[in-house]
């Protein structure tokens, strides 16, 4: 039964979907945009250290660390955050 005065009663389906799909799930877009920056940003750091271990030029084991730690993190997180599929 439909009831006129309920409010957002004449809203598209559609819309409706994603709206309530977006107050679940609230900035996915941004938080998403966010940790691929990081994760960008503690890979380039991690490559630039590896390189210079190669290159033979001192690295801080604690510096090494905490840059594979960050890596290993935001991978979690952008892993954890991904789209699930879910079967009705």
């Amino acid at each position: 039964m439909n009831n006129p005065n309920k409010p957002g009663s004449n809203l598209d389906p559609n819309l409706r979907a994603r709206l309530l799909k977006e107050s679940k799930n609230p900035y996915r877009g941004l938080r998403r945009a966010v940790w691929i920056a990081l994760f960008g940003s503690a890979a380039l750091g991690f490559f630039i250290m590896i390189t210079n271990i190669i290159a033979g030029d001192t690295v801080s084991f604690n510096d090494l660390a905490i840059q594979s730690s960050a890596l290993l993190i935001l991978s979690f997180l952008l892993y954890k955050d991904r789209n699930k599929q879910v079967e009705d």
